[in-house]
This record gives C-alpha cells, sequence and structure tokens, in this order.
C-alpha cells in the first residue's frame, strides 16, 4: 500500500487506525469527557459553601434546595444539548462537536467563578448563576451523545465494552478531579474562605482545562462515515422517530433509573452523608472521594464483563439489584454509626450502579444506525436524564422537607423496576448490533 493510500485509510475512520493510534484517540476523547463532566459537577460539590452568597435570607436546607434546582435546569438543557450536538455530529462529525461542546462548558464554568454576590448585584446574581448552568446543561448534553457514539465507534469490535467504558471513567474522573479540587481547598482555606472566595478557585481550574483540550483535538480521529454524513435523514429528528423510535423509547426508560440511581449515590450522597447520616462537610467529602476512586475503577472491570456476557445481561443485572437493594441500602445508611459501615454501604450502591453506567453509552450507540447515532444517544439520554437525573436532588430534599425522607429511597427503587421493564427488551448485543451492522 503507497503512503497516500495508508494516510486515506488511516483518515477514513476506525478500520484504518492503527492500535496505537485508536490508544490516542480514546485517551484524547476521554480527555475531553473528563474536563467536561469536571466542570459540570464542581458546581455540585461547591453548592455547600456558595449557597449563602446567592440565596442569603434563606434557611441551610432552602438555601440547598435553591442552588439544586439551578442545577436542575442545568439537566434540563440537556435535551436541547442532545438535539442540536447530535444533529451536528451526524452531519459534521463527532470531533468537532465534541470540541465546541467542551469549549462551551468552559465558558460557562469561566462565567461562574466570575460572578458577583447577591449582596453585590442583587437578584442579577442568582440569575446570572442560573445563566451559567444553562450554558452548561447545554453543552453536558451534547457531549454525552457525541462521546458516547465517538468512543463506541472508536473502539472497533474486540473488547469494545472494555474501551467504551472509558466514558463514564472519565465522567467519574471528573466528579474525582472535582471532588479532589474540593478536599485540598478545604485542607489550605477555612470555612469563611471557602465560602468568601474559595469555591471560585474550582471553577476557574475547570474553565482553563476545557480550553486547554482544544490542544488535543488533532488526535481525535473523525469516526462517522461521510454517507453517512452525506444522507438527507442524517441528523434529521423526522429519520431519527422514523427508523428507530422504539430504541428511543427503550433508552428514555433505562437511563431514566440508571441516572437517578448514580446521582443518589453520587452528588446527592454528600449531602445525604452531612444532613441525614451526620458527617462533617470535610469528612463527606474526603468519604466521597475513596468512594469515586474505587466506583472509577469497577468500569473497565464492569465494561469488560459485558464483553463476556453482553450488554443485556449488565443491564438487567443492575435493573434487578438496584430496584431489590435501593431502599435496604439507604435505610441502613440513614441509620450508620461508623464510618465503615457507611462507606460500604456507599460503596454496595456503587457496585450496582457501574453494571449500567460501564455500559451506559455503549448499548444505546448499538440500538441506533449510524446516521443518526449520536442524536439518538443524546437527545434519549437528555430526555431521560433530565426527568430524573436531573431532580434527584430535588426530590430527595423535598422528601425530608416533608418529614418522610424514605420516600425517596421508594421512589429510586420504583424508577429502577420501570427501567426493568425496559431492560426486557433489549436483545443480545453480541449477536445484534448496529456498530457492527455498520462495519465499525
Amino acid at each position: 500500500m503507497t503512503v497516500e493510500a495508508t494516510a486515506t485509510a488511516v483518515q477514513s475512520g476506525p478500520a484504518g487506525i492503527s492500535d496505537a493510534a485508536r490508544l490516542r484517540a480514546i485517551l484524547a476523547g476521554s480527555a475531553g469527557n473528563l474536563i467536561e463532566w469536571y466542570d459540570f459537577y464542581i458546581y455540585a460539590f461547591t453548592a455547600l459553601y456558595f449557597s449563602p452568597a446567592f440565596f442569603p435570607k434563606s434557611e441551610p436546607l432552602v438555601q440547598l434546595m435553591a442552588t439544586s434546582a439551578i442545577f436542575a435546569v442545568g439537566f434540563l438543557l440537556r435535551p436541547i444539548g442532545g438535539w442540536y450536538f447530535g444533529r451536528y455530529a451526524d452531519r459534521h462529525g463527532r470531533q468537532q462537536a465534541m470540541v465546541l461542546s467542551v469549549v462551551m462548558m468552559g465558558g460557562g464554568a469561566l462565567l461562574i467563578a466570575l460572578l458577583p454576590t447577591f449582596a453585590q448585584a442583587g437578584i442579577a446574581a442568582p440569575l446570572l448563576l442560573l445563566i451559567g448552568r444553562m450554558v452548561q446543561g447545554f453543552s453536558t448534553g451534547g457531549q454525552y451523545g457525541t462521546a458516547a457514539t465517538y468512543l463506541s465507534e472508536i473502539a472497533g469490535r474486540r473488547r469494545r465494552g472494555f474501551w467504551s467504558s472509558f466514558q463514564y471513567v472519565t465522567l467519574v474522573g471528573g466528579q474525582l478531579c472535582a471532588t479532589l479540587v474540593i478536599v485540598i481547598l478545604q485542607l489550605v482555606l477555612d470555612d469563611a474562605q471557602m465560602a468568601a472566595w474559595g469555591w471560585r478557585v474550582g471553577f476557574l481550574i475547570g474553565a482553563a482545562g476545557a480550553f486547554a483540550i482544544v490542544l488535543f483535538r488533532h488526535h481525535m480521529h473523525e469516526t462517522a462515515n461521510e454517507e453517512d454524513r452525506a444522507g438527507d435523514g442524517a441528523g434529521s429528528l423526522g429519520e431519527l422517530f422514523r427508523v428507530a423510535w422504539r430504541p428511543f423509547a427503550v433508552v428514555v426508560a433505562l437511563t431514566a433509573g440508571g441516572s437517578l440511581s448514580f446521582y443518589a449515590f453520587t452528588t446527592y450522597m454528600q449531602k445525604f452523608l452531612v444532613l441525614t447520616v451526620g458527617l462533617s462537610k470535610e469528612t463527606a467529602t474526603t468519604m466521597m472521594l475513596g468512594e469515586l476512586v474505587l466506583f472509577m475503577l469497577l468500569q473497565p472491570a464492569m465494561g469488560l464483563l459485558s464483553d463476556r456476557i453482553g450488554r443485556r445481561a449488565n443491564i438487567m443485572a443492575f435493573a434487578v439489584l438496584a430496584t431489590l437493594c435501593t431502599v435496604p441500602v439507604f435505610t441502613a445508611l440513614a441509620g450508620a454509626k461508623a464510618i465503615a459501615p457507611a462507606f460500604m454501604l456507599v460503596l454496595a450502591g456503587l457496585v450496582i450502579n457501574s453494571l449500567y453506567t460501564s455500559v451506559s453509552g455503549l448499548f444505546k450507540a448499538e440500538l441506533f444506525p449510524g446516521h443518526v447515532r449520536a442524536l439518538g444517544v443524546g437527545l434519549a439520554y437528555g430526555v431521560g436524564n433530565a426527568l430524573f437525573g436531573g431532580t434527584a436532588e430535588n426530590v430527595a430534599f423535598a422528601f425530608k422537607q416533608a418529614g418522610h425522607e424514605s420516600g425517596f429511597y421508594w421512589y429510586v427503587s420504583a424508577i429502577c423496576a420501570v427501567s426493568f421493564i425496559a431492560a426486557c427488551f433489549l436483545k443480545d448485543s453480541r449477536r445484534n448490533n448496529l456498530l457492527d451492522r455498520n462495519g465499525v
């Protein structure tokens, strides 16, 4: 093969990429995903500190509910971001869409970092905070579908579950980095300094990381083939619902339980440990740091498991265990008297959830044809995530304020039961999936 022919093959898609180039592409795409999710979660992990600056005349629980409501608004923008960036990725390529969404996320983080407080700007302060979260939610909605599609396509057929699991390795890594930044800030700053200005440092770090990711874009080989991108139905909502409305409905239902369980045991868990279990902010943050390290390491193992038993088996196992175990785990955790049993209970919830998260993007990508894949993955995820994942904290706080905190545990379990019903409609990906049919 000539040099020119080799170059053409490398540029044409994953089939023509060497193993070394494929690994660099996965790392580059994963790095963008990590920065994206760091920026998204730094908000959740600093909310305990900056809530009084934007809602100064409220009780602490009401302050958290207000900032969590703005957090939820970011989720409501995800379906719109999933539609816009999914359409863009299916028509113009995955690489461009991924870079654009990360840069937009950095802009939202920078805006929040520089916001005036309520004392300085009055009602304009929480309104600007809302705008910053809307930008981030729109961006994240685009990043998830595009990254899931890209990593699923670039991974190739061999060990696709293992390599695609790096979407959640870096998603959890983003949470982990956000938690680590908070731990370091807590070590060098007191509570007053954290509330006054320390929380802004986390957003500035995220903004810098987002803009730096542009430097890695040349490692992201394009995976969408030209024929799919050039088709009249590429990235079209009409085409999506014409050829894949059933997969779309299944993905929304599965995302509902998976996302709700994920946010219950990650972002909400930090606040649950403080407000219900009675741990200090510092202890809760440090504990969640350890939990997230283990959760991150579980992703490749569970992804590799899916390569052996199929994605459907992973999802079914998650849905059954989450339905049966969520209430007992939360109930035992609420009455925990020591850190060690509390740690193990949270870890149990995360182990169950990892059966879903490790294959979350991949099983979705395997359901949609290439010309509407990024749109289908991103929009279906955005809808399910906005309705259930993004509202998790507010539903939990509402139950707590009403004096029926255990109602939240049953709520999570019920939604996971719905996901189990949806999982029954999945086919075994080892024998039937559209990534293989498209030659990816």
